[in-house]
């Protein structure tokens, strides 16, 4: 499961652009407006690789879903009262969510789809407790390495899967370059969706008035923990394997791991703006890459 399989997806060296969509909760959702631009200007997307809501959203695209279907989704999903029928308490066990919810959620959404289904190649990045290193997803159910992809440790309970105790890819690998280049990509894109510091964040979420005493502050730590970890990992893995282009979409105040869903179309303007932003970069790698070097 963590030896993906290298598509027939680059007929010639230097055609196959692949797409590396970084984890951050709802900032995440700027994705959708990158994917838009992308398609606008006939950019085409071979192989697609996701950590964490990148992977939901990567995953929902290679599926057939358009950015409209999933900028309507995350409409609808945003309302306070959806979210919090995703939520299924999972104390004393090792995570505050079961997180069977959500993965019901993306059954619902996408059927009982496994990777062979979709119509373009997909990695997931999670990473295996028990082994302590990266895994790149590629093969079998769809909805249950979804599941992994967004096991943020402590809030969701880990994935089990043949041996392995898998939890959100973010912890070692929140931007999968490697991911889209192991499925053979040639050209990477990479949209990473930039943090803030966080700071009130316990605060915002006390606004939502149903959380239990103290629930509040120990998400707020594990969102600053988290972040911070992520931050330092990512930037040592650009330095060692940057991307052909790399998209960073700025967004607004007070949109973090676990608020902000009722900023998507704010959320995906961003990142049509970021993206429109590198298209000159973008149509100077994929057409020096792809003009055939003279004989």
């Amino acid at each position: 499961m963590n030896r993906p399989k290298k598509p027939d997806c680059a007929p010639k060296p230097g055609s196959c652009i692949g797409l590396a969509l970084s984890g951050g909760g709802p900032r995440g959702l700027a994705h959708i407006g990158v994917l838009r631009v992308l398609e606008r200007e006939g950019i085409p997307v071979h192989v697609l690789a996701g950590t964490s809501m990148g992977g939901v959203i990567a995953a929902g695209y290679a599926a057939g879903l358009s950015p409209e279907d999933l900028e309507k989704e995350a409409m609808a999903t945003a309302r306070v009262r959806r979210l919090l029928r995703l939520i299924d308490p999972g104390l004393p066990e090792a995570g505050l969510l079961r997180g069977q919810r959500i993965q019901a959620y993306f059954e619902k959404l996408l059927g009982q789809l496994t990777f062979a289904d979709l119509k373009t190649p997909l990695a997931l990045v999670a990473v295996d407790l028990n082994a302590q290193h990266e895994v790149i997803l590629t093969e079998g159910s769809l909805s249950l390495a979804l599941r992994a992809t967004i096991s943020v440790p402590g809030l969701f309970t880990p994935v089990e899967i043949d041996g392995q105790r898998l939890v959100d890819g973010g912890v070692l690998d929140n931007l999968p370059v490697d991911a889209a280049q192991h499925l053979g990509a040639d050209i990477i894109i990479a949209v990473d969706v930039e943090s803030d510091p966080n700071r009130g964040l316990e605060d915002r979420l006390k606004e939502y008035g149903r959380l239990p005493n103290g629930l509040a502050s120990t998400l707020a730590i594990v969102d600053e923990v988290s972040q911070l970890m992520m931050r330092t990992i990512k930037e040592n893995n650009l330095r060692r394997n940057p991307p052909h282009v790399l998209i960073r979409p700025i967004p607004p105040k007070g949109v973090n791991l676990f608020t902000g869903y009722s900023h998507v179309r704010e959320l995906i303007q961003i990142g049509e703006q970021a993206a429109e932003e590198k298209l000159p970069e973008i149509r100077q790698h994929v057409s020096v890459q792809q003009v055939p070097s003279p004989a």
